[in-house]
């Protein structure tokens, strides 16, 4: 079955870096798109960045263009996101997502599994 395992979340201050894994098993992981969505406390989920199978394409919300970095290496079947000059709003649970055959990139409802989520706290 197919199974997206997030980690690297933890506790930063402000200006800080992170890079969140996600290793993926279960399904043709060199042949997916793949992305990553946060959802804050009370919020909605909301897409942070994509990237299409072949790590040619990359997509990101504007908030965290320039200081977030999506990549792959699908040799270890892994996506990855790099994430600098972390801010208080960054924090939120970050999930790691399969895309699905339809739908975009850019929104949740273009995803069809989902991993558990890794926490990512900004203190200021």
């Amino acid at each position: 079955q197919v199974q997206l395992v997030e980690s690297g979340g933890g506790l930063v201050q402000a200006g800080d870096s992170l890079r969140l894994s996600c290793a993926a098993s279960g399904f043709t992981f060199g042949q997916t798109g793949m992305g990553w969505f946060r959802q804050a406390p009370g919020k909605g989920r909301n897409f942070v960045a994509a990237i299409n199978w072949s790590g040619k394409y990359t997509f990101y919300v504007d908030s965290v263009k320039g200081r977030f970095t999506i990549s792959r290496d699908n040799t270890k079947r892994t996506v990855y996101l790099q994430m600098d000059s972390l801010e208080p709003e960054g924090t939120a649970i970050y999930y790691c997502a399969r895309k699905a055959l339809q739908g975009s990139y850019s929104s949740p409802e273009g995803f069809n599994y989902w991993g558990q989520g890794t926490q990512v706290t900004v203190s200021s």
